[in-house]
């Protein structure tokens, strides 16, 4: 079996190698098979070649909404998954930081063509991604209030 920490950064390169790592094939394919399906209708390859030449506005224009708002879900979701099956995540509610980094990238992509700071529009690559910090930071926070409030009854 593959190493957990390998396996997940895998499935940060494309959601469905890290399946493959764990020898999870039929996920694996349906994993890639997802991320092409959504990549190209949402014209994301684009998108971060425009936003990486700083081109935001041109980034914004090229996105379909529509198809990058399951990006996320997949994203996060084939990671989890991956590192689950690779024996990660043993603790109880280790899937949360995921899905908060699921919910508020989406979040982010939502809100990716109008939100500034200070002046700055981030557009839908840099908004998404910064918002993973959250997601983790909550995720872990709800993580460790879980246990705590779980293990304080039965001490008691």
């Amino acid at each position: 079996m593959a190493n957990s920490k390998e396996v997940l950064l895998w499935s940060i390169a494309l959601p469905g190698f890290g399946q493959f790592l764990n020898g999870k094939l039929i996920k694996g394919i349906v994993f890639v098979f997802l991320e092409f399906l959504i990549n190209v209708n949402a014209n994301f390859n684009v998108v971060i070649i425009s936003s990486f030449h700083g081109e935001i506005e041109k980034a914004i224009a090229q996105t379909d909404y529509l198809w990058l708002m399951f990006y996320p879900c997949l994203y996060f979701f084939a990671m989890w998954d991956a590192y689950k099956d690779a024996g990660g995540g043993n603790r109880k509610y280790s899937y949360l930081p995921f899905v908060f980094c699921a919910f508020f990238v989406t979040v982010g992509c939502i809100y990716s063509s109008t939100f500034k700071i200070f002046g700055f529009l981030f557009g839908p690559i840099w908004l998404p991604i910064l918002c993973v910090i959250p997601g983790i930071w909550i995720g872990l926070l709800l993580m460790k209030i879980i246990k705590k409030a779980i293990e304080k009854p039965e001490s008691q």
